[in-house]
């Protein structure tokens, strides 16, 4: 075996130590971290510089969306 047979041995075995629950907390926390972050984004970064497209054009929406699935996805599976 090769050094790094037993360098990957070593971080495989430290990494096995950790309980998946808190593998899946910290996760979701960080998905819900960002979706804070995408829900304190300034108006101007989340739309078209020239303000066309109404609603469906705010990116913050969309992200949002799609995050709180996740999230809803990871907590329950």
């Amino acid at each position: 075996m090769t050094p790094l047979h037993h360098i990957g041995d070593f971080f495989r075995d430290a990494l096995l130590q950790i309980p998946l629950p808190a593998v899946r907390v910290l996760f979701v926390a960080l998905q819900v971290a960002l979706l804070i972050w995408i829900l304190t984004l300034p108006r101007e970064a989340t739309r078209p510089p020239d303000g066309s497209g109404g609603w469906a054009a705010n990116l913050k929406i969309w992200a949002a969306l799609a995050i709180s699935v996740q999230v809803l996805v990871y907590s329950v599976l």
